[in-house]
């Protein structure tokens, strides 16, 4: 086309651009005019169809929604009415909520999430094939061996996390299991500690969850066995117990004394025992262990792990967060919450906030990266050492932050995130990203790790989740996914996951822990979850990582029993997934 042709029809084009151009033209300007008011209603229409379009959607998955509970609290009524129960409120994945309707579940968390129970699937299996039955599995040599006295220990501490993952029919044979063959008569010297976080805690926690009695019944019955323990002048239990014969003790290497974590951390689950079935010894035995050292309570609220249980004084022994001590801080905080916060608990808040004040005085910070780390004491003197196991201690202080006026929530809170960070590196500061046992610190070196073996313990995570919960911040979610694909790329074997010898060479062991299952998998689980799984008002968890539903405790203190209460979860899966049955 000749250059002066193209320069014309250009010219036609955008002389339509002219406003003289209509006014010369009023037949133009009115069909202008018409057009502009045509498109105009149409626009209008088309966006009124697609609000009643949206109207329409949401009421229809308001609908679902309403017949998808209907749904569950028939099923419900058919489970219970089997059991000769009452009909539950549904919970965990199955019954949406207000706030997991307006909050839709990230396509992401739901990914995770699975991968999260793939991987307990896979522990299970491997479980269940190599070591039924057992206490935990070797899972190099595809065998099992009895650490706990042949309690079945992996079994019960996964119950309440097949359960909440949907894996009913892992569920209901371990059930069977626990009915037909767990047997606690055993010539065995079993630790109080151990036997009651694992054993009690997971039997009342399967029992919240699923409604089943069975559960309850045998939770007595081995919380029977161990109350000798409390047989003593002070009424400080002994840490060691025969359970076949009663006999109580404590290891020859304390020299006589009493630890402090495995005599401060058992009212959370017989407190929960005195509830559910309305004897109140159980509650009476631990409490009155809190009233003891509540009589000589130092100011700092700082405690040596060694106490002597005739006489009730501490013997000169560490001040540490991390092990033998850990766990007695946080079921001061756990009873206050586990007791609605009431007056009748209010000396458990008091004694942690007098332990917080003395944390504070073992905080320091590392130079360059000014990691906040947490101290042990000796006598007068700090030792720049701190435990992996005291890496729960993030998520603590940040679950008992809200109980203080708004300046010291956010103050202790700040501190939770710091630990975290710290605790954070301890995985990612090692070849294989997996944290060490322990850590030490040097100027101007940060961190450096001191025993180099992992067991797959699961403090880190769990900070994780209570941060992740409590503050919304995804970076928390984002950290415990690392933690999780380092121990699926260096703990997973053939035959379920086993922990390293060394951190820095990745050499695996032959033990699968139970804690692994009960604790590591489950908070991961819960950490890509909707906070309506599980909901911290309404549960607390156990230092074994079993959820204990809160329930009504009056002001002065006394047991009510809330086994006619009792209503079961429904026994559902995640939304995405359903039932695996």
């Amino acid at each position: 086309m000749a250059r002066g042709n193209r320069s014309a029809i250009t010219s036609s084009k955008w002389r339509c651009l002219n406003p003289s151009y209509y006014l010369k033209r009023p037949k133009r300007l009115a069909l202008l005019f018409i057009g502009f008011v045509f498109l105009s209603f149409f626009v209008w229409d088309r966006q009124t169809l697609l609000r009643e379009h949206q109207i329409e959607v949401a009421e229809l998955r308001k609908e679902l929604t309403d017949l998808h509970n209907l749904k569950l609290d028939l099923f419900q009524l058919d489970v219970n009415s089997a059991q000769g129960g009452t009909v539950g409120k549904t919970g965990l994945e199955g019954k949406i909520t207000e706030s997991s309707k307006d909050a839709p579940d990230d396509p992401i968390d739901t990914q995770r999430r699975e991968k999260v129970k793939e991987a307990m699937l896979h522990a299970w299996g491997s479980y269940e094939k190599y070591a039924w039955g057992q206490d935990e599995l070797q899972p190099q040599s595809k065998s099992g061996v009895n650490s706990f006295g042949g309690l079945g220990a992996t079994l019960i501490d996964s119950l309440d996390t097949l359960y909440i993952m949907g894996l009913h029919e892992q569920f209901d044979k371990a059930k069977e299991w626990v009915a037909t063959s767990l047997d606690f008569n055993k010539d065995y010297e079993a630790s109080v500690f151990e036997t009651t976080i694992r054993v009690v805690g997971g039997l009342l926690s399967a029992y919240d969850l699923s409604g089943d009695k069975v559960f309850l019944e045998k939770a007595r019955d081995i919380a029977d066995r161990l109350l000798p323990a409390w047989d003593t002048p002070t009424g400080i239990p002994y840490n060691i117990i025969n359970l076949a014969h009663g006999r109580a003790h404590n290891p020859g290497w304390t020299g006589g004394n009493s630890i402090l974590a495995d005599s401060g951390t058992e009212q959370v689950e017989f407190i929960a025992l005195s509830q559910r079935t309305g004897d109140p010894k159980y509650q009476q035995k631990v409490e009155n262990v809190i009233a003891q050292l509540n009589k000589t309570f130092p100011e700092d609220g700082l405690l040596p792990i060694y106490i002597n249980p005739k006489s009730g004084t501490t013997s000169y022994s560490p001040i540490t967060f991390g092990a033998m001590g850990d766990s007695f801080y946080e079921y001061l905080l756990k009873v206050w919450i586990q007791g609605n916060k009431t007056s009748a608990v209010k000396n458990y808040r008091d004694m942690w906030e007098k332990s917080m004040k003395g944390l504070l005085t073992l905080i320091r910070r590392t130079t360059p990266s000014s990691f906040a780390y947490i101290c042990e004491k000796n006598g007068g003197s700090l030792s720049d050492k701190m435990d992996e196991l005291a890496c729960f201690a993030p998520g603590m202080i940040a679950l008992g932050s809200s109980g203080y006026g708004p300046d010291e929530s956010q103050k202790f809170l700040s501190l939770a995130e710091e630990l975290a960070w710290t605790c954070y590196n301890f995985y990612q500061s090692t070849p294989t990203k997996l944290a060490g046992e322990n850590y030490f610190f040097h100027s101007g070196q940060d961190m450096s790790v001191g025993t180099s073996w992992n067991i797959l313990r699961p403090e880190t995570v769990e900070s994780l989740f209570y941060l992740w919960r409590l503050t919304g911040n995804k970076t928390y979610q984002e950290w415990g996914w690392n933690i999780f694909q380092a121990f699926e790329k260096n703990s997973r074997v053939e035959s379920g996951y086993v922990g390293l010898k060394d951190v820095n060479t990745g050499v695996k062991d032959n033990m699968m822990q139970s804690f692994f299952l009960a604790e590591t998998l489950k908070y991961l689980y819960l950490l890509f979850s909707p906070s309506s799984v599980i909901p911290l008002d309404q549960w607390v968890f156990n230092t074994e990582a079993h959820p204990l539903r809160i329930v009504p405790r009056n002001e002065m203190g006394h047991v009510q029993n809330s086994n006619e209460k009792h209503k079961p979860l429904s026994r559902l899966g995640g939304r995405k997934g359903g039932r695996s049955d």
